[in-house]
C-alpha cells in the first residue's frame, strides 16, 4: 500500500486529494497546524476512511517533520501549506514567508537527509509570474504565461512562493531529489476559503437569492478591482494533476490551468446570472481599500506541456465552475428550505 503525506491537508486542495489518494488505495497522513477550533470541517470524507490519519504538525517545525516523515516512511509528500491569501501577505510578510518559503525548505531538508527519499510535491502559483508574460505571436496578442516565462512577484505571497519554487528546482538539481513543483494558476471550488474574491461573490449570491425571496435588502457586496483577469479552473481537477506529476519517471515542473482569461467582473456577472439577474450594478460598490498595493493584471497559463507528457486536460469549465459555487452556497444557506433551490436554467446565457 502506498503511503503519502499532505500538509495543508485542512486547506481547499488537500482535502480534495486526500480523498483522491483514498480513491487509489493510499495511506494518508494529513498535517494540520494545532488549533482551538476545529479546523476540519473540509474532511468528512477522509476522516471517516481508516486509511487516514489526522496529524498535528508545522511546516515551521524541521523537527517535527523529521519525526512524521521518518516514522510513517511515505512514497510521496505533498506541501500544499501556506499562507495563501495576497492580500494577506501585504500585512504579514515575515509569517508568510516563515509557511510558505522556509516550509518548503525544512521539508526539502529532512528529505535530503533521509536514505530512502520520498518523491515530493511543492505547489507553486501563478502569482509568480506578476507582471510577466509571454506572446504567441509577438504582435501583442494572446499574452500567455507558462514554464519558461520570467518571474516578477508582486507581493510577499508571491516572492516566497517564487523562493520555494526555485528551492524545489535547486534540491532536485543538487541532491538528485524526485522533487517537482507545479505553477498553478487559479482554482477555485465549493470549498474555497470565504475570505477569497470567488467565494465572497458566491456567498453574496446566494445571500441575496435569500433576501430576494423574503422581500429583504441586504448591504451591497464591497470590490476591488473589477478588470484584473485571471485563469479560472476547479480544484478537484487539479489534484488530479498534482498526482499524475508524481507517477511520470522523470521530475519535471509544470503549468495548470485552463488556458482561458476572465476578468474578475466576468466572474461577478456570471454568479449573478445564476439568479437569474443580467444587471448587477445596482448590488455592489467598489472600495479602494481592496486594491492591492501592487496589482497583477493579467493572468492565462499554456498547460500545452502538461497536455503533452501528462495527458492531463481540465474537466470543468468556467460557467460550471461558477454555477457549482453559487449552488453549494445557495444549498448551504438554508438547508431547511426545501421549496428553495437552485435555477437549473440559469447562467447559461
Amino acid at each position: 500500500m502506498k503511503r503519502a503525506i499532505i500538509y495543508g491537508v485542512t486547506g481547499q486542495d488537500g482535502s480534495y486529494l486526500s480523498e483522491f489518494l483514498l480513491g487509489k488505495g493510499y495511506k494518508v497522513y494529513g498535517v494540520t497546524r494545532r488549533s482551538s477550533n476545529d479546523n476540519t470541517a473540509r474532511l468528512p470524507i477522509s476522516l471517516n476512511n481508516k486509511r487516514f490519519k489526522l496529524v498535528q504538525g508545522d511546516v515551521t517545525d524541521p523537527a517535527g517533520i523529521y519525526r512524521l516523515l521518518s516514522r510513517a516512511k511515505p512514497h510521496e509528500v505533498y506541501n500544499l501549506a501556506a499562507q495563501s491569501h495576497v492580500w494577506t501577505s501585504f500585512n504579514q510578510p515575515s509569517t508568510t514567508w516563515d509557511i510558505t518559503a522556509q516550509g518548503c525548505l525544512n521539508i526539502l531538508e529532512v528529505i535530503r537527509g533521509m536514505q530512502k527519499k520520498p518523491r515530493f510535491y511543492q505547489a507553486s502559483s501563478s502569482e509568480m509570474f506578476g507582471d510577466n508574460f509571454d506572446y504567441e505571436y509577438g504582435d501583442g496578442e494572446d499574452a500567455y504565461q507558462d514554464e519558461l516565462t520570467a518571474f516578477n512577484p508582486q507581493s510577499p505571497y508571491a516572492i516566497a512562493k517564487a523562493a520555494a519554487h526555485q528551492a524545489t528546482a535547486l534540491y532536485r538539481r543538487s541532491y538528485k531529489l524526485f522533487a517537482f513543483a507545479d505553477i498553478l494558476f487559479n482554482h477555485e471550488s465549493e470549498r474555497r476559503g470565504e475570505t477569497f474574491l470567488t467565494r465572497k461573490v458566491t456567498k453574496y449570491v446566494a445571500e441575496l437569492h435569500m433576501a430576494l425571496l423574503e422581500g429583504r435588502t441586504i448591504p451591497k457586496l464591497r470590490l476591488g478591482n473589477l478588470y484584473a483577469e485571471r485563469d479560472w479552473g476547479y480544484a478537484p481537477d487539479y489534484v488530479r494533476a498534482m498526482w499524475m506529476m508524481l507517477q511520470q519517471e522523470k521530475p519535471l515542473d509544470y503549468v495548470i490551468c485552463t488556458g482561458e482569461s476572465h476578468t474578475v467582473e466576468e466572474f461577478i456577472m456570471r454568479a449573478f446570472q445564476c439568479i437569474n439577474i443580467y444587471e448587477y450594478r445596482n448590488y455592489k460598490e467598489i472600495d479602494k481599500k481592496l486594491y492591492r498595493p501592487s496589482e497583477v493584471p493579467y493572468l492565462r497559463g499554456d498547460c500545452s506541456k502538461a497536455n503533452r507528457l501528462l495527458g492531463w486536460v481540465p474537466d470543468t469549465t468556467f460557467e460550471e465552475l461558477v454555477k457549482k459555487m453559487v449552488t453549494n452556497d445557495i444549498q448551504n444557506r438554508d438547508r431547511h428550505h426545501e421549496d428553495i433551490t437552485p435555477f437549473e436554467e440559469a447562467g447559461n446565457s
